[in-house]
């Protein structure tokens, strides 16, 4: 999996358990393509702050997945809902119905 597809994946589903800190400053980095020094400058840390910081974050969320493997689950439900979607084409309902539940995930 894409390195920023997963971090991303793992911050939907665990972000909230890392301290508001935590998360205003990976969400930045991260997901808002700030820079390392944007970043330090932003939140008053030096820019290995930024740095130790995100790495911690990501050993943390990692460590959050390995016990819960809720991203995981996600992708092979998701899989498998695509695959039957795949095989509803023509099948009204079900087809309806899955599109609508791939929208939601």
């Amino acid at each position: 999996m894409e390195r920023i597809l997963e971090q991303t994946l793992l911050f939907d589903f665990y972000g909230e358990l890392l301290t508001e800190h935590q998360r205003n400053v990976y969400e930045d980095v991260v997901l808002n393509d700030c820079s390392y020094s944007e970043a330090a400058q932003e939140y008053g840390i030096s820019r290995q702050g930024v740095h130790d910081l995100i790495k911690r974050c990501n050993k943390t969320l990692e460590e959050y997945e390995e016990k819960l493997h809720l991203v995981a689950r996600f992708l092979l439900i998701r899989g498998k809902i695509e695959q039957i979607h795949v095989l509803a084409r023509g099948q009204g309902e079900i087809e309806k119905l899955t599109n609508e539940i791939l929208e939601e995930l």
